[in-house]
């Protein structure tokens, strides 16, 4: 098979296996409709810097209506993950803290959500070692998240943390039993690997004495439905890349942000995603914010110009901010409100660690 064959081959098999996604996806959404109470969510994000609006229409609000419509949710804050690709850890206590109160300003509610952090969970840790001992290296290697760190590594040698990635996240998903993972399209293989390991684990080591089911479900995806949305500088939206509207800003450092963002040349407004996507994917945020078409948002400014376009967007994200911006502010004030919720959820997290650490040592025969 020549290179290119190759490359339509396995484009062509990633094709295919996203749209067998999607078909899953959308029974998934069906059934929790029907019966929430079924699946248990884990999801998270790595605390390298502060949540922008791209975490929240990607995912923050998702968790909100999942966790809302009675799923069970549980959420990672992934500070080991950290130094999956970095030299330190930077102020990642104030980061922590930063995410946590996003988490509830958003609506997460504690009471029934489970927010913890990794490295204060050790038995979720240990779960790495025999969960390493079900992959092979080149399964590793063959990870889209691994292969592109490798390629993007120039003159940095990959760490054994960031080889180990996908395990680390099967770890995350496999130790509370999560059955359900909100996930963009690229992050369909780290599922993949976690249903290969709770099989492989299940094929090689059976159950614990006394029990006949599996100790791990097999986890999918949910796929996230939102528009993708890019920095302010028309590349993609990243921490690293400073082309971010953090959601802890206010109303005039969104509004300084926003007049600089890059637009194009012609006056005249129309939503071009192909042709036209730092227009475009302004009128997408103001379209976020107000619930309605982004082609409608363009007609309305027509001849308005950037100027008018980037006047629509900092009213709508101002005003569709401020209560999530208020309660935050509120939140910010009693920090020991914060760190007693935290502590819950690390006792919480650590309690069924534990157990499903256990379950995993019987069924190894490791009990001694």
């Amino acid at each position: 098979m020549t290179n290119n064959a190759a490359d339509t081959f396995e484009n062509s098999t990633d094709h295919a296996s996203y749209l067998r996604a999607r078909e899953t996806s959308e029974k998934i959404e069906a059934a929790l409709a029907k019966d929430p109470s079924q699946f248990r969510v884990l999801t998270g994000d790595r605390p390298t810097g502060h949540l922008h609006i791209g975490h929240y229409f990607g995912s923050l609000h998702n968790r909100v209506r999942l966790q809302r419509s009675g799923v069970e949710t549980w959420l990672v804050i992934a500070d080991y993950q950290v130094t999956t690709d970095r030299d330190g850890v930077g102020p990642i206590k104030e980061r922590v803290y930063s995410l946590l109160a996003d988490y509830l300003a958003a609506g997460i509610d504690p009471s029934t959500a489970t927010i913890f952090v990794h490295s204060a969970v050790p038995p979720l840790n240990q779960l790495m070692l025999p969960f390493l001992s079900l992959v092979t290296e080149s399964e590793l290697h063959r990870n889209p998240t691994v292969k592109a760190e490798l390629e993007a590594a120039t003159g940095r040698t990959m760490t054994g943390l960031m080889l180990t990635y996908p395990v680390h996240q099967t770890a995350d998903i496999l130790f509370c039993k999560a059955n359900l993972v909100p996930v963009g399209k690229d992050q369909l293989p780290h599922l993949e690997q976690a249903r290969v390991i709770a099989d492989r684990f299940e094929s090689h080591y059976g159950h614990p004495e006394g029990s006949d089911s599996p100790i791990f479900p097999r986890p999918y995806g949910l796929l996230s439905e939102s528009d993708t949305i890019l920095g302010l500088d028309g590349a993609k939206m990243s921490k690293s890349r400073h082309n971010t509207i953090e959601l802890r800003m206010d109303a005039d450092e969104t509004a300084r942000l926003i007049r600089k963002a890059v637009t194009d040349s012609e006056r005249f407004i129309t939503y071009d995603p192909e042709n036209r996507p730092e227009v475009s994917n302004l009128l997408t945020i103001a379209a976020l914010c107000q619930n309605r078409p982004a082609e409608e948002i363009a007609a309305e400014i027509g001849n308005g110009g950037g100027g008018m376009l980037k006047k629509v967007v900092t009213e709508s994200l101002n005003e569709y901010l401020a209560e999530h911006r208020a309660r935050r502010v509120e939140l910010e004030k009693d920090p020991a409100q914060l760190q007693n919720i935290l502590h819950e959820g690390i006792e919480r997290a650590n309690a069924v660690a534990d157990s499903t650490l256990a379950e995993v040592r019987e069924a190894m025969r490791m009990v001694y």
